[in-house]
């Protein structure tokens, strides 16, 4: 498999040889092979004269193979996995490069930033964003630590949804699918004046999940979310002022969990080897198994409600002070109320059961002076960000043995927490013509963030065996904050080797703040050794990208080299007390090292017939010398959630039927075995696996018709897990969904 990645970067150096036998062929591709702009430097920019590694996707792409939310972009770009973590709903896990964070607790922010319309949206919680009505979606791979806000170590992905336009138009588009799914968005654009238009955005989806849970009892799990978006602009001579409004309303039963047994008799303890594990012949430690060796079904009491309430509205300023000097300010307030029950012991029992509550606010202000000096751009600015996280957490530890074992071991956690996060940052970045040839780009970022936590813990337990209710007594009560400041920045050559292809190289230092773990505790020593401390990342990276329009060719490809200290990594460990909660930490884990390469390669066979394809290598992604604070050594385990190989494709093909245009698309992800945690345990790891999407789209004048299929050979696979083996005998399984497909129907007007 190497030799084949080294084929694939060599033909970097190949391709204008054998390119330069197709120049008779030039009007052939000239026509299909579009500039690719994007914001990876806040400004429209052809995606070969950045030096950063960045992959695109079109907004008209994601609604015709019917993408549901961010977590579906994998696809789209090398070395990035994204999944929904512990169920839809939980805070999703964002891998890029092997920088991420796999935690399910509602606190945390992830090493990867998301910004939508150039607006962070702050904690992981809102990383779950709706792809509808969307122009087009950015994926940055490494540091971004100089232009973009707080907390990017591993990469920014920026979702950007459309804007009005001055025509009248919209679109109504009605679907149904296997599921019992149903959807409809609903657009419309209208202008107010020559200067002024307004855009509305509906998203509407219903549906169940794949999983079929045989406990009868149990509701049926789905979900049902409605979205929306108001966008207003107004467009003047030197001014330009977009303001936005959101919400999301989303309720339903949260997709049941599944029980990997892995105990082959409860009786003496003896555990089944990781490949038996979850098969008939497994159980937990109280005698379970789902009775059903197909992946998809369950048995458990899943009557698990979920509501999201969200909501929010943006005002974008860009002010052209004069032909050299543009102001832009961004001012952003966000609100998101969450509920999200589970239970985590996949059975009929009552052994482990609770809820995550989330109350967040989030304002950002952001102001920006781009200076033109002749060919050169200097960038500086001021970014604040104050977000506000309450929870109210609840987990129910073994209620069906209440008066059986002892009190010590069944009780329930009450734990609430309040964090909040004041960040404040002051960047500059400069880009240097040096000549016709050369581009230096050096940027620098100081930053400042100050953390408060309040955490406050209870208890129900059992202290007379005659009254199982229990009583509530206080646990813990830990207060405390933390602060933390430093210099972030980059530097960048870019070199033009000819008007088709540009070479860079780019050193960028990142860092991710300290903060507190507000998830399950279940000690007060846990809870006053909940915080954490700030990460670093020092990445080098050089690469080439090239565009050869008369062929139909892009080519892109990078090699990166990662130095990353006091790496913060969420570890489930097992409690050193029989038939207790696992314990769970967030540690600044020393020093890793990370390294690897990518290419992407985009490739009109024709001009109805486009290849595109892109690989993934990461050989090296280990902890170097590391025990952790029960005394386990990590020491060169690999980084969890990160694949050796990243590999995927798309072919489409596009005709005219009937004097009407058609298009086909197939599309292919493939992610090799990964582990889930920091132990390299076999149980909680994830064996290789592909994901096959495809759609046909046929227009017909206004109308338009979308065929599609998600994981069309209905791959089983995990979105995590979670390993409750030295609790209950078993690692919970989020599975995830099946095959797919529907049909949708359009109309424009």
């Amino acid at each position: 498999m190497t030799k084949n990645v080294w084929l694939i970067c060599s033909s970097g150096l190949l391709l204008p040889l054998q390119l330069q036998a197709l120049e008779n062929d030039e009007a052939l591709h000239k026509s299909n092979m579009e500039v690719i702009e994007v914001y990876a430097q806040k400004r429209a920019q052809k995606i070969e004269e950045v030096g950063i590694a960045v992959s695109t996707v079109k907004g008209d792409v994601l609604k015709t193979q019917h993408f549901k939310d961010s977590t579906e972009l994998s696809v789209f770009a090398p070395n990035l996995k994204i999944s929904q973590n512990a169920a839809e709903g939980t805070p999703p896990a964002v891998n890029i490069r092997g920088v991420g964070l796999v935690d399910y607790n509602t606190a945390n922010t992830s090493p990867v930033a998301m910004y939508v319309d150039d607006i962070a949206v702050g904690s992981a919680n809102n990383q779950i964003v709706n792809l509808f009505d969307i122009e087009q979606v950015d994926i940055l791979r490494g540091p971004q630590g100089t232009l973009f806000g707080r907390n990017s170590t591993g990469g920014a992905i920026l979702i950007r949804s459309k804007r009005p336009e001055f025509e009248q138009s919209g679109y109504i588009t009605a679907g149904a699918a296997n599921n019992n799914a149903s959807s409809l968005d609903a657009v419309f654009n209208l202008p107010l004046s020559e200067n002024t238009a307004i855009r509305v955005a509906l998203n509407h989806q219903d549906y169940d999940y794949s999983t079929n849970n045989i406990y009868q009892d149990a509701p049926t799990a789905g979900m049902e979310q409605t979205n929306g978006r108001v966008s207003f602009l107004a467009d003047f001579d030197t001014v330009q002022i977009l303001i936005k409004g959101h919400f999301s309303d989303w309720d339903g039963i949260v997709q049941p969990v599944g029980s990997i047994g892995i105990i082959a008799n409860p009786l003496t303890g003896e555990r089944c080897t990781p490949s038996q594990a979850g098969s008939t012949t497994c159980f937990d430690n109280f005698g379970f198994n789902d009775g059903s060796d197909d992946f998809y079904t369950v048995s458990v009491n899943n009557n698990s409600p979920h509501t999201t309430d969200g909501k929010g509205v943006s005002a974008h300023l860009n002010w052209q002070l004069n032909s050299d000097n543009e102001l832009v300010s961004l001012t952003s307030y966000n609100t998101l109320e969450r509920f999200h029950a589970f239970n985590c012991d996949g059975s009929p029992a009552r052994l482990c059961e609770g809820s995550l509550g989330l109350d967040t606010d989030l304002v950002t202000q952001e102001l920006r002076l781009q200076t033109k000096f002749g060919e050169h751009l200097l960038t500086t600015g001021l970014y604040y960000a104050d977000e506000t996280i309450g929870q109210n957490n609840i987990n129910d530890i073994l209620r069906d043995y209440r008066g059986i074992l002892p009190t010590n071991l069944t009780a329930t956690f009450f734990y609430d927490n309040e964090i909040q996060t004041q960040s404040l940052a002051a960047f500059s970045q400069f880009d240097f013509q040096l000549n016709e040839k050369w581009l230096i780009t050096a940027g620098l970022r100081y930053s400042y963030e100050s953390l408060d936590y309040d955490s406050i813990s209870n208890l129900n337990v059992v202290v007379d065996p005659a009254d199982l209710q229990g009583i509530k007594i206080p646990f813990y009560h830990v207060k405390g904050s933390q602060s933390d400041n430093g210099f972030s920045g980059q530097l960048g050559l870019n070199y033009k080797v000819d008007e088709s292809t540009y070479a860079y190289y780019r050193f960028a230092n990142g860092a991710k703040s300290g903060g507190y773990n507000g998830g399950f505790l279940s000690s007060v020593e846990q809870a006053q050794l909940a915080d954490y401390q700030k990460e670093r990342l020092n990445a080098h990276e050089i690469g080439s990208k090239s565009w050869w329009p008369q062929q139909g060719v892009r080519f892109n490809w990078a090699a990166f080299y990662y130095d990353y200290n006091d790496q913060q990594v969420f570890m489930n460990q097992p409690s050193v007390s029989e038939q207790s909660p696992p314990v769970q930490l967030l540690e600044n884990v020393a020093d890793s090292v990370i390294y690897g390469l990518e290419a992407e390669l985009d490739y009109w066979v024709t001009t109805t017939f486009n290849v595109k394809f892109a690989l993934g290598y990461i050989p090296h992604a280990e902890f170097e010398e590391y025990v952790d604070p029960l005394g386990n050594a990590l020491t060169d385990n690999r980084l969890p959630f990160t694949s050796e190989w990243n590999l995927s494709a798309g072919v489409e093909y596009t005709a005219d039927i009937s004097n009407n245009p058609f298009k086909a698309q197939v599309l292919i992800d493939y992610q090799s075995d990964f582990y889930f945690d920091q132990n390299q345990n076999p149980y909680a790891m994830q064996d290789g696996y592909s994901i096959v999407n495809a759609n046909l789209h046929y227009q017909i004048n206004n109308w338009g018709f979308a065929l599609w299929g998600k994981n069309l050979f209905n791959t089983q696979y995990s979105n995590l897990k979670f390993d409750l083996s030295s609790f209950l005998g078993m690692l919970e399984d989020f599975k995830g969904e099946g095959r797919r497909y529907g049909l949708d129907i359009s109309y424009q007007f």
